[in-house]
């Protein structure tokens, strides 16, 4: 028996031996790792797609899937690298990029081509693989891990409601919810970012889902173990208490959980209050998410951590962090008012985890077939954001017209609503270009038919045409939702195109009496074939000028769990929705920019979404930040959750200013009463910060949203609002031209303040600031009577206000006035900002004089962009840009001769030269200061200063 045994010794030895550590092939440096840690990656494969952008691949095997990725755009040429083996590493290296992998782990390190360090992996290699298997499909659990370098900062992930600015050290749920999207990408300020190529529930940070809170011994009221103190209170007018009870967990977040309420107890007039004590088992900060609808405070050892509210229907996140001592008491208190009707709360928390791993880059996934992420980087944050749309597709230059004022209201009810309203706008002078007819224009029974119920709409093309001779356009709401046994619910069902578990459970929506439907199929090419065809045949015939697709993420049952959410949308054409529960939004965009495109390429494609994901900005989309709450605090995390999100890769945002759900005081509120006031207040401060998102939209429930309706024509709101509506239309050739560049820059419009003044520390976790294009600062008010707030100015530059034109140092924190009337806003030094004249819409007036502001102190310069502002013209290479150059040292300007041209071009201009300096302040818009008017026929021009 010994001998067979050694030969079969021998053979594997020489089977080992013939195993290579690497090997080049096609697709890219295929290294095996010579000893890889418990369930780290067998294979990993890497791939240079430009000389600053690698694509990692990391395998449970030595074999890798080559399914095709849903963002990434296919086709991807391979730049020349080089590949060699040095001292226990596997170096691949392009022109600007070398990644070095260990021979030993698969650790995989990126650098520049000096050789500095710009991302370190984790010495084990960061990867790890648990076998799963959903529906019979085998997969693994995912993770990959980096190191994190102690002065850098975080941003991207999508749009969050938690008010949260820099990602470090941070934890993110990354998954799709009204109010929520969730982006699987993270920018450094370090300039490089990571595209974490999958599309099931992720986390970013700790792996872990939050806990329960019975993690902690928990003392109730009366000092004693097991849970806290929950008292039921039916009625607050007399404080009956319905029902007392020790309760170990806060647990009724969703339809399943608040089953489990006390039978019989009613949320009407009702008040859940619970006391006692926790006590941790560990030392270290835990990381607390409060899950909250209705009006909710908690409090820990005193100290109020949160005092939220939002719409029993539509429940919200709270986060807070804690140092705790194990052993320790701490008091707490958590009060809850449901506000009526069936509502949501739950408390849970993470443990603590060595500091040093909290702060490590982690993307955890819940399924794939591989890891697979993407590492680039640049000069900047912008060169990052640049390599991302390489991989993932340009975002195009928007419509002018969607720069424009939008307005919208909950609905409107009616033809002549709709009507009535954009004729309002017009005699009142008010300048709008956009009006939306949301969802329920359709007969009652018929969600999904895409018709218009004639009672209420009955000549909806003359509708349309109407819009269109007023000078506007008309969005309008397409839900992937179809009612069962309606027609298009039938096209969809004999191909296996239609969701089947809600028709299964019978799940009946809000409309009276509950009617039966489902969604579509997004993952099928056909299926979206379909709905595109559909919408062609009943709305864009008739002129339909752009797309609301609501519920995107999808929202087949509100409030459902996250485990009952992937049933109502299992299986999809592509495989078990557990795979691919995040990317729904993209598929369903992709089908309707792919069929209008096809259709009638001369219109530009605007599509508007309540969620999102990776590689979004390709498909002509803007997406909204869902339906929020009519509150302050909703209104200031709407700040942090535009900036990430369009730091995520996708430049164009918007939310309901105003914000969506409104509380019952604002419904109520009287003339002259305080809650009015506040309302008032609220939506002014509000269409102050809305004027400078990349879309300025207005929408909400009850009251009606049109400023006439917030407040009479003399109020200071209605003037106020008045005011930042016409300044954005002064601004649009300055906004327009920000479209410009981010189809040919990659831009980003709306910008967190460390994308331009990364090199000061300051700006890292500024959350209520940022920059609109390169030039304006904005500094929105978010507190109720606030008239002053504080404000930083980026060092190593100088910055004037605006309205006034004094010149401010950079480098300190002021604390600067915030009138009612007016929100701070500032110009960086050495900014060139173009104004047009005041306009209605944004085809008016095109020929006219444009006036340009030189904020001297520094060298500065813009470009002018203009095209045919409507089609795709400009991709073949139909507009045309101005470049104006200023130097601080010649006190000059420059207009550079004109590149490019279009159909309908203005060839001869004129430019009203403004000068602003410390010296001589001048407010925006101001006749003074006038140094020149220069008559441009498109050759290069020079202005003394």
């Amino acid at each position: 028996m010994k001998r067979p045994f050694a030969i079969l010794l021998i053979c594997l030895f020489a089977f080992s031996c013939t195993q290579p550590v690497w090997e080049k092939s096609t697709k890219g440096v295929v290294i095996y790792p010579k000893n890889p840690k418990g369930q780290s990656a067998k294979a990993l494969m890497i791939l240079p797609l430009g000389d600053e952008i690698i694509r990692v691949t990391a395998s449970a095997t030595t074999t890798f899937s080559d399914a095709q990725s849903l963002s990434v755009l296919p086709g991807l040429t391979p730049v020349n690298y080089t590949v060699e083996e040095r001292d226990g590493k596997i170096i691949v290296a392009t022109a600007k990029t070398k990644v070095e992998v260990s021979a030993e782990t698969g650790a995989v390190n990126f650098y520049d081509a000096e050789g500095k360090l710009i991302l370190q992996g984790k010495e084990d290699g960061g990867t790890n693989f648990k076998a799963m298997e959903v529906d019979g499909v085998k997969g693994y659990e995912l993770q990959q891990v980096f190191e994190s370098s102690e002065d850098e900062a975080l941003y991207g992930l999508g749009q969050h409601q938690a008010g949260e600015m820099n990602y470090k050290g941070k934890n993110e749920e990354l998954f799709q919810y009204n109010t929520k999207v969730s982006i699987p990408f993270v920018v450094s300020t370090k300039n490089y970012g990571i595209l974490w190529d999958n599309y099931s529930l992720s986390r970013f940070g700790d792996p872990r889902p939050y806990g329960q809170i019975d993690q902690f011994k928990l003392i109730d009221a009366d000092g004693k173990e097991g849970g806290l103190t929950a008292t039921y209170v039916d009625n607050t007018e007399t404080d009956h208490v319905f029902l007392e009870r020790k309760e170990a967990t806060i647990d009724y977040e969703n339809l399943e959980t608040i089953e489990n309420f006390p039978e019989g107890f009613s949320f009407d007039r009702a008040k859940i209050t619970w006391e006692g004590k926790l006590q941790p088992k560990e030392s270290g900060l835990f990381h607390f998410l409060l899950y909250y609808a209705g009006y909710t405070k908690i409090w820990i050892d005193g100290q109020l951590l949160a005092d939220k509210w939002r719409t029993a229907w539509n429940p919200s996140v709270a986060k807070f962090q804690i140092d705790m001592n194990a052993g320790q008491d701490y008091d707490i208190k958590l009060e809850w008012y449901p506000d009526g009707g069936v509502s949501y709360i739950g408390l849970k928390a993470l443990s603590p985890v060595p500091a040093d791993q909290q702060d490590d880059i982690s993307f955890y996934a819940e399924m794939g077939d591989q890891i697979d992420y993407y590492f680039m980087k640049g000069n900047s944050m912008d060169d990052v954001i640049s390599r991302y749309r390489t991989l993932t597709g340009k975002a195009q230059v928007m419509p002018k017209w969607a720069m424009g004022f939008w307005q919208s209201r909950e609905r409107y009810k009616t033809q002549d609503e709709l009507l009535s309203t954009l004729d309002e706008f017009r005699k009142r002078h008010i300048p709008i270009d956009n009006i939306v007819q949301d969802w329920s224009y359709w007969p009652v029974t018929q969600w999904g038919s895409h018709d218009f119920d004639t009672l209420r709409f009955p000549d909806a093309e003359g509708m349309i045409k109407q819009v269109h001779d007023k000078h506007a356009r008309i969005l309008i709401s397409v839900w992937p939702k179809f009612y069962l046994g309606t027609g298009h619910y039938k096209e969809f069902d004999e191909n296996g195109w239609m969701y089947q578990q809600a028709i299964k459970d019978s799940i009946r929506d809000w409309i009276y009496p509950g009617y039966i439907g489902s969604f579509y199929d997004a993952y099928s090419e056909d299926a979206r074939k379909l709905f595109w065809k559909q919408i062609d045949e009943k709305l864009y015939s008739k002129g339909i000028d752009a797309w609301w697709l609501d519920a995107t993420e999808p929202d087949i049952l509100s409030n459902a769990s996250i485990e009952y959410r992937k049933k109502l949308m299992n299986p999809t054409a592509l495989g078990p929705s557990t795979k691919y529960f995040n990317a729904f939004a993209l598929m369903n965009a992709k089908g309707i920019y792919e069929g209008q495109r096809g259709k009638k390429p001369v219109d530009r494609v605007f599509i508007l979404t309540r969620s999102g994901f990776s590689g979004m900005q390709h498909y002509g989309t803007t997406t909204w930040s869902g339906d929020i709450g009519t509150t302050w605090g909703d209104m200031k995390a709407q700040i942090t959750a535009g900036i990430n999100f369009s730091m995520s890769g996708l430049p164009y945002w918007t939310m309901d200013i105003g914000g969506f759900c409104v509380q019952k005081k604002f419904e109520r509120a009287k003339e002259g009463s305080e809650d009015m006031e506040e309302w008032r207040e609220l939506n002014t401060r509000w269409y102050q910060f809305g004027a400078f998102a990349p879309l300025f939209r207005v929408h909400g429930q009850f009251p009606y949203r049109e400023i006439y309706n917030i407040a009479p024509e003399k109020h200071p709101a209605y003037q106020s609002m008045l005011y930042y509506n016409k300044l954005r239309y002064r601004l649009m050739p300055y906004i327009y031209s920000l479209t410009g560049a981010v189809y040919f820059d990659d831009y980003t419009i709306m910008r967190g303040l460390a994308m331009d003044f990364s090199a000061d520390k300051n700006v890292l976790n500024i959350g209520d600031q940022f920059m609109f294009g390169s030039s304006l600062m904005v500094c929105p008010v978010t507190e109720y009577k606030a008239r002053q707030r504080e404000v930083y100015f980026p060092a190593n530059t100088g910055w004037y206000d605006l309205y006034s034109g004094e010149y401010l140092d950079g480098g300190q924190k002021m604390v600067v006035s915030a009138p009612y009337e007016r929100m701070p806003l500032y110009v960086c030094e050495g900014s060139i900002i173009p104004a047009g004249p005041e306009i209605e819409y944004t085809s008016q007036k095109p020929d006219a004089p444009i006036d340009i502001y030189v904020y001297t102190g520094k060298d500065g310069s813009f470009k002018l962009y203009e095209d045919e502002s409507t089609n795709y013209n400009y991709e073949e290479g139909k507009f045309s840009v101005i470049a104006f150059e200023y130097s601080e040292a010649g006190k000059t300007l420059k207009i550079l001769a004109r590149k490019g041209e279009f159909e309908g071009m203005i060839k001869d201009r004129e430019f009203r030269i403004h000068k602003v300096s410390k010296e001589e302040a001048l407010p925006f818009l101001s006749e003074k200061g006038l140094v020149q008017t220069v008559k441009y026929n498109g050759e290069e021009t020079e202005v003394i200063l």
